[in-house]
């Protein structure tokens, strides 16, 4: 069966954001568990586990204006090669702290290149008419790794070791590139008729090309657009909740509700997967209401912005209030599946504003999420070295409400942005 090319394109940036995330999460559970072992403190564990979002910080507006200029096929491939040499190369030594922040950086940097480029690549290949559930069922590849991570990883620490995390992902990012590499292309013509021609596509083309490519990107309309501030606000709330729950869920399983990962099975991998279902749900239904002519594209981007953000913050702060492995299970389910279907409004939202420089309005809200998970992360090591030494340990459930009341409150807030300050048209040529 001869799959269309855009198709094909789709299913290898949703491999992607799986491999990036069975990252992520490998790197949260091996060095835990090797951090634990070597009696690292919380605080420590949380600068740790915060230094990748440093590095991925700097790249995503550097990574945006590569991909405009170079081509996203290409800079994807690179930065993929890169981070996944960094894993394959690192030992994981708690005591070697310099060489794990060195790596964390490296591989934050590398990975930073690589949602600027999935956007620009997709809004060569993608029809606005197919936006939607393409850019959700890409970024839904991120919970789909999650959820693998924590269902396949803790298994493979007991048996192998922590070490051998690293040795795995680098395994699925090498392979990951190979496919990249053979099937990947850029377009012919622009997609479908219809996507952003960003890049030089053949010889008849090549002098408009260049006239789209040398043209001054308006970073000043971008960066004082109310807008793009909408998306830079909710891509913050969004990630602020997502990586303080992949980071700090496995300590929150541990050492607030002392249950053991490895004996939990397959119920903790369910709030990823939650995030994986609900993602392409959101997506599918948005395509459905604008298709359909339901709802306009601002007011659908909005509606499920809200619905997602709004479910979301009631569920993250009663997560404390759960004391049994089910309820946190269910309540963190809930919260990362809604936030996921809020991603339908605030996240496609960058190619309904600015086709053309979909990389860059990325790039600059990502950077936003990938604040987020600097201070969030780290923030909630804090907060939990100063619950230990006020409660002596971490299993109250009055240790962690700070931990959940933070997130719950920003996306009440978020979400009352994007709905005064976004908008589904275009407002960039």
């Amino acid at each position: 069966m001869k799959l269309p090319v855009r198709y094909l394109i789709v299913i290898l940036t949703f491999i992607c954001t799986s491999v990036c995330y069975i990252e992520r999460v490998g790197f949260s559970i091996g060095y835990t568990v090797a951090a634990d072992g070597a009696g690292v403190n919380q605080s420590s564990k949380g600068t740790i586990l915060s230094t990748f979002y440093y590095g991925y910080a700097c790249s995503q507006v550097p990574g945006g204006w590569a991909a405009q200029r170079i081509g996203g096929r290409r800079v994807l491939l690179l930065s993929f090669l890169l981070w996944s040499l960094t894993c394959a190369l690192l030992p994981l030594d708690p005591n070697r702290v310099i060489l794990l922040v060195v790596a964390r950086l490296l591989v934050g940097v590398a990975q930073g290149f690589i949602f600027p480029s999935i956007h620009t690549v997709l809004a060569q290949w993608v029809p606005p008419h197919e936006r939607s559930r393409s850019v959700s069922l890409t970024t839904s590849g991120m919970y789909l790794g999650a959820a693998l991570g924590m269902l396949l990883l803790p298994t493979l620490v007991k048996f192998r070791g922590p070490q051998s995390v690293f040795l795995a992902e680098a395994a699925l990012g090498a392979s990951w590139s190979l496919l990249w590499f053979k099937y990947a292309i850029d377009p012919k013509s622009t997609a479908s008729g219809v996507g952003e021609l960003v890049l030089p596509i053949n010889k008849k083309m090549d002098s408009h090309n260049k006239k789209i490519l040398s043209a001054k990107i308006p970073w000043v309309k971008i960066l004082t657009s109310f807008p793009v501030w909408a998306i830079v606000v909710n891509n913050f709330t969004f990630h602020y909740a997502l990586y303080v729950l992949m980071n700090w869920l496995p300590t929150y399983f541990e050492l607030g509700l002392k249950l053991s990962l490895q004996d939990m099975g397959s119920s903790k991998m369910l709030p990823y997967l939650n995030m994986f279902l609900f993602s392409n749900i959101g997506g599918v239904v948005a395509d459905y209401l604008i298709t359909r002519r339901i709802l306009s594209v601002t007011k659908t981007r909005k509606f499920l912005n809200t619905v997602g953000f709004l479910v979301a913050s009631l569920a993250l702060v009663v997560i404390p209030s759960f004391r049994t492995s089910g309820g946190a299970v269910f309540c963190s389910s809930v919260a990362l599946g809604f936030l996921a279907l809020g991603r339908a409004g605030f996240a496609v939202n960058h190619m309904d504003v600015a086709p053309r420089y979909a990389g860059i309005v990325m790039g600059v809200s990502n950077t936003a999420g990938t604040l987020a998970g600097i201070v969030g992360v780290d923030l909630t090591g804090k907060l939990l070295e100063a619950a230990k030494a006020a409660n002596s340990d971490l299993s109250s459930p009055e240790s962690w409400r700070t931990v959940f009341f933070i997130p719950g409150f920003l996306c009440i807030f978020s979400s009352f942005v994007f709905l005064l300050f976004s908008t589904g048209e275009r407002i960039f040529d």
